[in-house]
Parts: C-alpha cells; structure tokens; sequence
C-alpha cells in the first residue's frame, strides 16, 4: 500500500469533513481521529513497537487537549467542568498505558472517548 497516497487522501477527506462543520460535528470528527489513534496505540503496544506508541500517544493526548482547549472554560457550567476532568483523566491513563505498556488502559480510553463520542452524536441529531 502507498502510505503517502493514503496520507494525501485522510488529509483531503478530512478537510473536506471540516469546511463546513458545525462545532459539534468537528468535535465528532476529532473524537473519531482520537478513536482511530487509540487503535494504532493499542496495535504498537502489543507489537512492542516502543517509538511508533509513543507518537501515537503523543497524538491522542495532543488531541484530548485540543478538545479541552476549546471548552468555554469561562462559563459556570458543570457539563464544560466535568468535560475538562475527563479529557484530563484520559491523558493522564494514556500516559500511564505509555509507561506500563498496558492496553488495558488505552482500552479504558477508548470506551469513554467511545460512549462521549455517542452523546456528541445524539446531541447533533436533535440540534442537526
């Protein structure tokens, strides 16, 4: 397979996912490329693929953190607070799974990530 064509091509379908996104559908599609990182850790983990795991874990927690940055930290909100706990609690179990080598962990991960990524859905089917 030609990885670099492969690249060419996510990049464009992800730009066109994102042109004309709402917010929640961009939240949508970060979480989807959170879920799809989360696999390729788990894959490098039980490869023993050391360097490859790190890079993908630096990526699910780089994304985690962009979805906490965007959070409208300034409201009162307990949904935004309670949001920003458990982006920060998914970084901190993804770095201890970089540590111990421990899928399970990631595997904690994706099920939140899995089950958040189900309420943005149900949230934009009734807003749209």
């Amino acid at each position: 397979m030609d990885h670099d064509a492969y690249r060419s091509y996510q990049a464009v379908n992800l730009s066109a996912q994102t042109v004309q996104a709402s917010p929640v559908q961009l939240v949508i599609v970060l979480m989807d490329g959170l879920l799809e990182e989360l696999a390729r850790a788990r894959a490098h983990i039980d490869g023993k693929r050391h360097e490859l795991k790190a890079r993908s874990l630096d990526k699910c927690v780089q994304i985690l953190w962009g979805l906490s940055s965007a959070l409208d930290t300034d409201s009162d909100s307990e949904v935004v607070q309670n949001l920003g706990r458990l982006y920060e609690h998914c970084a901190d179990r993804l770095t201890q799974a970089g540590i111990r080598l421990e899928v399970g962990l990631v595997d904690e991960v994706t099920e939140l990530i899995t089950t958040l990524r189900g309420g943005w859905q149900g949230v934009q089917a009734r807003h749209g």
